[in-house]
C-alpha cells in the first residue's frame, strides 16, 4: 500500500520534471514574453522547490517502514504544503497579468483554474489523512488506501496542468530558470 502511495506522489514530481521547452515569435513578442515569464517563474521557483521536496519527504515515508502516526503527520502537513504551493502558484500566474502570446489569458484562466483545483484535491487528501486514527492499524491502512487512491487523481490533475502548459503558448514559462526545478537522484 505505501509503494501505491509513492507511485501516486511521484506523479506530482512530473509538473516539474516537464518543465523545459522553447518559447518564440516576434523579438518584440519575444522579449515581452520572456519579461512576463521571468516574472511568473521568479515567483513559482520557491514553489516549485516546494512540490519537490514535499514530495521526496512523502516518498521517503512511504516507502519506509514509517509508523502510522508519522506517515499521518507526514502526509498531512505535505498535503497543507502542496495545496498551498499550487494555490500561491495559480495566484502568481493570474498577478502576472495578460500572457502576451497567443490565447495566453485563455491559457492562464485554465492553468489556474487547474492549479485551484489541485489545491482543493489536497486539502480533500489532509481531511482524510487527519481523520483515520493510526491507533488501529487495520482501518489505518484501508483509509491509507482510500487517500493513495485520492492521490492518484489529484497527480492526474497535475499531468493535466502540465500539458496545459506545454501546449500553449504559455510554454514560453518553460524557458526561464526558475520554472526549472531539477531534481537530485
Amino acid at each position: 500500500m505505501n509503494k501505491k502511495l509513492a507511485a501516486a506522489v511521484s506523479g506530482g514530481a512530473v509538473l516539474m520534471l516537464v518543465l523545459s521547452g522553447c518559447g518564440g515569435g516576434e523579438d518584440d513578442g519575444a522579449k515581452k514574453a520572456d519579461a512576463w515569464a521571468k516574472k511568473v517563474c521568479d515567483q513559482w521557483e520557491p514553489q516549485l522547490t516546494k512540490i519537490k521536496d514535499t514530495n521526496d519527504e512523502l516518498k521517503r515515508v512511504a516507502t519506509q517502514s514509517s509508523k502510522p502516526e508519522e506517515v499521518q503527520k507526514t502526509d498531512s502537513a505535505a498535503f497543507q504544503t502542496l495545496s498551498d504551493a499550487y494555490k500561491s502558484m495559480g495566484g502568481s500566474l493570474t498577478s502576472a497579468g495578460e500572457p502576451p502570446v497567443k490565447d495566453g489569458k485563455s491559457a492562464a484562466d485554465a492553468v489556474v483554474k487547474s492549479y485551484d483545483e489541485i489545491s482543493k484535491g489536497y486539502i480533500d487528501l489532509k481531511t482524510k489523512i487527519d481523520a483515520l486514527d493510526p491507533k488501529d492499524q487495520a482501518k489505518f491502512a484501508e483509509g491509507l488506501q482510500q487517500v493513495a487512491g485520492g492521490l492518484t487523481e489529484v497527480a492526474a490533475n497535475e499531468t493535466a496542468s502540465k500539458q496545459k502548459l506545454s501546449s500553449t503558448g504559455l510554454r514560453v514559462l518553460n524557458t526561464q530558470k526558475g520554472c526549472q526545478v531539477t531534481t537530485a537522484k
